[in-house]
């Protein structure tokens, strides 16, 4: 692009796209054929070469009310006008406090206040920090384990990778942190294959806490941390009764349970969090990406009533808590999330997701017996679609899946040979019609 030029006269060759090393993409085979996306409306992105992008995956997970809605876009533009940026560092500004005090409502009372981050990384960082915290502020110094699951994702921080089960997250990364132990992950093919919902086998999964609490003694362990439904590794739900087992061993040894609800927050489920979904009320809860309909960066961490308190017992004029970040709590992000749970409020978003979820399941399932389909898991708005790999290839079929799907209209995600769909909360029958012909079609005739 010239000093002078629009967006009209980009130059998408690959020696202008060559500075930004891009995240979690092949950046070369990108380079050589990119897929740039230029603007979006509601439903859809559009493309560099002017077609429509049907979005099936909220962006990554975070769009749930849909692109470019007018309330938020005119919320983020007031607050840059008024107060651009203000610390939080001994001072304060009134929105976060009206925000926190807001999306506390959405949650049983249970939860009373919330610390704000800029990422799904740094919550589940927060969250580590703060359950060690929290035992040692209450002479439980001893509680420094952190106990994980296989194919958990909780960010790129070392915290969250350390405690993640990623293969391809960890692998590279060295010993990480020391001290943290991995529970068994749920997917079951075997019995569970196809499963409407929640499976009903493996809730006895959760039992092997016991195993690591027999291992290292409660009196070491700080807490658990699972994504009640693990998106990024393939959308898996879990087992009838798992993350209740989960609550009743944590509970039994003293052992904080925290939730990552990055993803399933902010109606992703038909329900506000997962938590209200599953009936089962962890003791932290880290979220983002529907925070503010991704539009500004933004996280956040919720604690149970006692976990706050526990830290208020220093001494009259001290820090309680030795962490945050610069933009903790900034004006503008606050300003979109105001704006973002006034628009999931006045359009019954939450509740349009649940009542659009048994189609949506119906939709999943029809792809039962299409070519190179071994599994089909939903819940909420989510799906998973689980292909078969080419042998001495594995990720290559999901991944020509994702660049067909494109080409014809539709953004999907892949994580390994899995399919992954999330789409706004917006959306009608119409676009889950269009969604599962589309990638039918494109499976049917993959090779």
């Amino acid at each position: 692009m010239s000093a002078t030029g629009g967006a009209a006269e980009f130059d998408a060759s690959p020696n202008n796209l060559e500075a930004f090393w891009m995240p979690f993409t092949a950046n070369r085979q990108f380079k050589e054929k990119p897929r740039l996306l230029v603007g979006a409306e509601d439903m859809h992105y559009v493309a560099h070469d002017g077609r429509r992008i049907l979005d099936g995956t909220a962006g990554l997970w975070c769009v749930n009310a849909g692109h470019g809605r007018k309330k938020i876009v005119e919320a983020v533009r007031a607050q840059v006008g008024k107060l651009d940026y203000a610390p939080a560092f001994q001072m304060g500004h009134p929105i976060a406090f009206q925000f926190a005090s807001r999306l506390t409502q959405l949650l049983s009372p249970d939860f009373d206040h919330v610390f704000f981050t800029n990422s799904g990384s740094e919550s589940v960082d927060t969250a580590l920090k703060m359950a060690l915290a929290y035992h040692r502020a209450r002479g439980e110094g001893t509680r420094q384990r952190l106990i994980g699951r296989e194919r958990g994702y909780h960010g790129v921080g070392f915290g969250g990778i350390s405690v993640g089960g990623v293969v391809s997250n960890r692998k590279v990364f060295g010993s990480l942190l020391n001290g943290i132990d991995h529970i068994p992950h749920t997917h079951n093919l075997a019995k569970n294959a196809f499963s409407r919902g929640q499976p009903e086998n493996g809730a006895e999964l959760a039992d092997e806490l016991e195993r690591i609490v027999t291992l290292h003694d409660a009196s070491n362990i700080a807490a658990v941390i699972v994504e009640p439904v693990a998106g990024s590794t393939g959308v898996l739900v879990p087992p009838k009764g798992y993350l209740q087992r989960l609550r009743q061993i944590c509970d039994k040894h003293g052992i904080l349970l925290i939730f990552d609800e990055v993803i399933t927050g902010f109606g992703r489920l038909g329900a506000s969090f997962a938590t209200e979904y599953f009936g089962v009320v962890p003791d932290i809860i880290t979220t983002a990406k529907g925070i503010t309909n991704g539009t500004i960066p933004m996280g956040a961490v919720f604690v149970r009533k006692g976990i706050y308190d526990a830290f208020m017992n220093a001494p009259d004029n001290t820090i309680e808590l030795f962490h945050g970040y610069t933009y903790s709590g900034h004006p503008v992000a606050c300003a979109a999330g105001l704006a973002t749970l006034d628009v999931y409020k006045e359009e019954g978003l939450f509740e349009r997701a649940a009542e659009l979820a048994p189609y949506w399941e119906d939709a999943v399932h029809s792809l039962k017996g299409t070519r190179n389909v071994i599994d089909l898991r939903n819940l909420g708005i989510i799906a998973g679609i689980e292909l078969e790999p080419i042998a001495g290839k594995p990720t290559k079929r999901a991944f020509d899946a994702f660049l067909q799907c494109y080409e014809k209209g539709l953004l999907i995600r892949t994580t390994g040979d899995i399919i992954a769909l999330s789409p706004p909360l917006i959306l009608g029958k119409s676009h889950i019609d269009e969604i599962f012909g589309t990638l039918s079609g494109v499976l049917r005739d993959l090779n």
